[in-house]
C-alpha cells in the first residue's frame, strides 16, 4: 500500500451499461474517470446471449459483444478501466475514501456507483449449466421471452416481478406454467388477480422446481408438490426464475440510503444520493426497470450530475 493513495476526480465502481455508459460522459468531459469492473467485467450482461432490444442493433448482438463495444467507447475518450473488486468505502470523508480488493486506498472527489444487482437463483445443477450455456434459462422474462413465442414455459416465484412476468409471458407463450412453493402468493391482490383471470396461466401450488431437463436446450421441468410429495415432468422449453434481485451495495450499507432490500434511493429526478458527490446508477437503485437502456440511462445523468457537483464545488 502506498503512503499517499491515488487521487480520483471521478471514481466509477462496476462495469454493467449503466458504469460505461457514465464513463463515456465523464470522459467526454474531462473528468479523467478510473472505473473498477468488478469481479463480472460487464456485468449481468455478460451472461446473456442475444440482446435484440438494445438501441442501434437492427440485427441484434450478444451480452458480451455489446459490453466489448461500451467499454471501448469508454476507453476511446480516456476512460481507465481496471479490474478489481472494490470492497470497502469510507464515503462520509472528504475526498471520499475507497479500497479496492481489501488493500488499495483510493481517494475521489465524485463516486458514482453502478454495481448492479445479482439475479437469486435456485441453484440446481442443471439450472446453472442451461443458464451459463444460454440453453433456455433466464431471469428476465422482458428480456428473453421474445424467444419462446408460441412454447410453453414455466415460471417460478410467487411475488409481483413473478406475477407481472407470468403475465407477460402470457401474451407471447402458448402456456405459462406458475410454480409457487406455497399455497397463496406474495403478489399484490390486484396483480394475483391479473394472474389467475389469464386462461393460459396455470399455477402449481405447493410446488417445487426439482429438476431442469434437457441436454443443450430445456426441454422439461419437474415440479414437486411439497405436501403429498408427488413429482411431475411438464415439457417446457423455457424456465423464468422470478424469486428477486440482490442490490450489490453491502460495501456501502450503513452509509447511503437504502430500502429495506438494499436498493440504493436516490434523489426523484436525479442520481444523486445522500451524500454529496455520490451518486448511484442502473440495477443497483433500480428495482423497477431493470433493462441494459435503462440502465444506460442512468449513467449519462450519473456522469452530468457528477460534472454539475464537481463544477458548483470548484473541484474541477
Amino acid at each position: 500500500m502506498s503512503a499517499t493513495p491515488e487521487h480520483i476526480h471521478c471514481l466509477i465502481i462496476g462495469s454493467g451499461p449503466s458504469g460505461y455508459t457514465a464513463a463515456i460522459y465523464a470522459a467526454r468531459a474531462d473528468l479523467k474517470p478510473v472505473l473498477y469492473t468488478g469481479l463480472t467485467p460487464g456485468g449481468q450482461l455478460t451472461e446473456t446471449t442475444e440482446v435484440d432490444n438494445f438501441p442501434g442493433y437492427p440485427k441484434g448482438i450478444t451480452g458480451p459483444e455489446l459490453m466489448e463495444d461500451l467499454k471501448a467507447q469508454a476507453e476511446r475518450f480516456g476512460t481507465q478501466v481496471r479490474f478489481g473488486l472494490v470492497t470497502k468505502a469510507d464515503l462520509n470523508a472528504t475526498p471520499k475514501r475507497v479500497w479496492v480488493d481489501e488493500t488499495t486506498e483510493i481517494t475521489a472527489d465524485t463516486v458514482i456507483i453502478s454495481t448492479g444487482a445479482s439475479a437469486k437463483w435456485l441453484g440446481l445443477p442443471n439450472e446453472t449449466r442451461l443458464r451459463m450455456s444460454a440453453g433456455g434459462v433466464s431471469a428476465c422474462a422482458v428480456c428473453d421471452g421474445f424467444f419462446f413465442r408460441g412454447q410453453e414455459v414455466a415460471i417460478v416465484g410467487a411475488g409481483d416481478t413473478a406475477a407481472e412476468e407470468a403475465t407477460y409471458l402470457s401474451k407471447l407463450c402458448k402456456k405459462v406454467y406458475m410454480i409457487v412453493r406455497k399455497g397463496e402468493m406474495r403478489a399484490s391482490k390486484a396483480m394475483q388477480h391479473r394472474v389467475t383471470n389469464t386462461e393460459n396461466i396455470e399455477i402449481l401450488w405447493h410446488s417445487e422446481t426439482a429438476d431442469i431437463l434437457g441436454e443443450n436446450n430445456v426441454e422439461a421441468v419437474v415440479v414437486k408438490n411439497n405436501q403429498s410429495g408427488e413429482t411431475r415432468t411438464i415439457p417446457v422449453t423455457g424456465f423464468f426464475v422470478a424469486i428477486g434481485h440482490k442490490p450489490n451495495t453491502d460495501f456501502v450499507k450503513g452509509q447511503i440510503t437504502m430500502d429495506e432490500q438494499g436498493y440504493i434511493q436516490v434523489i426523484a429526478g436525479s442520481t444523486k444520493t445522500n451524500i454529496d458527490g455520490v451518486f448511484a446508477v442502473g440495477d443497483c437503485a433500480d428495482k423497477t426497470y431493470r433493462q441494459a437502456v435503462t440502465a444506460a440511462g442512468s449513467g449519462c445523468m450519473g456522469a452530468l450530475d457528477a460534472e454539475r457537483y464537481l463544477a458548483s464545488a470548484g473541484a474541477h
